[in-house]
């Protein structure tokens, strides 16, 4: 196989891991296939994707300050979010962008959002002023507040306040803050900001962890939910890509290995008090990850959902999770089921 070929392969078999996690945070499929079919190599994503960000970003231009051109730009920080998960150097740029794309959309298509930074968090606080509950949504190693709208959509739906946030080495924060395990400290000054008395929290991917450990350490965390979160993590079993990225976001490689070292939920699981549920896909296998089985099995109110067919994040398992996370953040913060 010529030099050339090989590169077009990881290409496609790059494209093809991305493709549920692409489809799961809300881009057309149909769209994805024509972006990404033909890509030369895995260094091609990344432009590809921020160019049709910035495709996007035309339309919205085009199409003035209306519902469609929010509608665009909401679609334009999917895109710039998923330019910053594959190997491209402008990934800090792109997550800048699709920082500015999402508040730009909220601006037209929800003028109440209210943009809420502090120490080591940034986010968009949305839904009505006087929601009976208020949700934090934690992202996780790479993934950002840009990835998970339509979670967010769904817990708005169910009359909910959202916070979904950006921590350190997050999103918009990556580039110039780092990965730290205390999140707990930042999930409460989240709540100091906020204003609020209680919260509930779902975190996704290494969200998971940072959620499971705040809901332990954190009292005003009132019900939590994880969705693909480590219970343990092993530095030596992790994939290289996997500690890749994770020392990016760390700050070094060093850093990275003392990190994933206190990822390790077992003497903080019988602390969490509030009601847990815990979602794992099946067919998400990493080396070095533990998932989140034994985490619900300890949680002294903890469930456990696992999804036969889900990979990582879900993201080709949506109706089987999402709508029962959804309604499991509304019954306990306002006792209304979904």
């Amino acid at each position: 196989m010529s030099a050339r070929d090989l590169a077009a392969e990881l290409a496609a078999e790059f494209v093809a891991a991305l493709w549920t996690r692409a489809t799961g945070t809300g881009v057309d499929p149909h769209e994805y296939r024509r972006v990404t079919d033909g890509l030369g190599s895995v260094a091609d994503c990344g432009p590809a994707f921020a160019r049709t960000g910035h495709g996007y970003l035309q339309r919205a231009r085009d199409a003035g300050s209306s519902r469609s051109a929010g509608e665009c730009l909401l679609m334009a920080a999917r895109w710039f979010h998923l330019a910053t998960l594959a190997p491209y150097p402008e990934a800090n740029r792109a997550a800048t962008e699709a920082d500015h794309a999402l508040g730009g959309a909220l601006a037209l298509l929800e003028p109440g959002a209210r943009r809420v930074s502090g120490e080591g968090f940034t986010g968009w606080l949305r839904g009505p002023g006087d929601a009976r509950g208020t949700v934090v949504v934690v992202p996780g190693l790479d993934s950002a507040k840009e990835e998970f709208l339509d979670l967010a959509s769904a817990l708005l739906a169910r009359g909910l306040a959202v916070f979904a946030m950006d921590g350190p080495g997050q999103g918009v924060l990556a580039a110039t803050t780092t990965l730290r395990p205390e999140y707990e400290q930042v999930v409460g000054r989240v709540v100091d900001a906020l204003g609020v008395d209680r919260i509930g929290l779902v975190g996704l991917s290494l969200g998971g962890y940072f959620a499971a450990r705040t809901a332990a350490l954190e009292p005003r965390v009132v019900a939590a939910a994880t969705v693909s979160g480590p219970f343990r993590l092993d530095w030596d079993e992790l994939p290289a890509p996997v500690r890749e990225i994770m020392a990016t976001r760390a700050g070094g490689p060093d850093a990275a290995r003392e990190f994933a070292g206190q990822v390790d939920l077992a003497a903080l699981a019988p602390r969490i008090a509030a009601p847990l549920l815990v979602v794992d896909g099946e067919r998400d296998v990493i080396p070095g990850v533990t998932n989140g089985e034994p985490l619900a099995r300890l949680a002294p109110h903890g469930s456990y959902l696992s999804v036969p067919h889900g990979d990582h994040l879900l993201g080709n398992a949506r109706p089987d999770w999402l709508p029962r996370v959804a309604d499991r953040m509304a019954q306990a913060l306002t006792g209304a089921g979904g």
